[in-house]
């Protein structure tokens, strides 16, 4: 009985690890995340309008206002920053108004990360190009030290810089990591933190 108690759990591991291994996805290893959804569907099948409004059908498909900008291999497939820095793209900053630029904020953030894994550098600039302050402070962000509890399952679940990252930005995936995680740690310091228990 013993036996055939461990085969039976070694064939459901192994059909398991099968499963993973052909997955299309770099995140379904996650099982709570969503299948990714193609990219840049036409407005009337996207999910997010509704397809029985005749002004919907109005609405320039995503695929044909993208095309000439700089492509990317995530999200909507466009790499904005880049994009805006070739001057594919001049981004209006007041809806009303088209003499209002960009306020760019050179700043900054260090974000420490345990372990041995490079600790975080948020680069405000590269946000401040696209957005307002205001889209992500302070609805997604409290702009204090120490305010914001972030983990990398609440990020990949659509949380704090999930909320971008994933949709339109650069997904979380394990060749984007560095990315964010640039910053490398000092030599000694995952030995002083691992030895002082801290």
């Amino acid at each position: 009985m013993y036996k055939l108690s461990v085969l039976i759990l070694i064939a459901s591991i192994s059909g398991v690890f099968s499963l993973v291994a052909s997955a299309d996805s770099s995140n379904t290893f996650n099982r709570m995340l969503k299948p990714q959804a193609p990219a840049n569907l036409p407005p009337a099948e996207d999910g997010l309008h509704d397809p029985d409004n005749p002004g919907t059908h109005m609405l320039q498909p995503p695929k044909e206002a993208f095309e000439g900008l700089v492509k990317a291999k995530w999200g909507n497939k466009v790499d904005w920053i880049k994009s805006i820095k070739t001057k594919k793209i001049s981004p209006r900053h007041n809806a009303s108004d088209a003499a209002p630029k960009p306020i760019i904020m050179n700043l900054n953030i260090v974000r420490q990360v345990k372990g041995s894994m490079p600790d975080v550098v948020f680069p405000h600039d590269r946000h401040t190009l696209l957005l307002a302050c205001s889209n992500c402070h302070t609805g997604i962000f409290i702009p204090q030290k120490g305010a914001n509890q972030m983990s990398m399952a609440a990020i990949m679940l659509g949380e704090s810089c999930g909320k971008c990252h994933g949709a339109v930005a650069f997904p979380i995936t394990t060749s984007t990591c560095k990315l964010c995680h640039s910053k490398p740690k000092a030599k000694n310091s995952v030995l002083k933190r691992s030895v002082t228990g801290s």
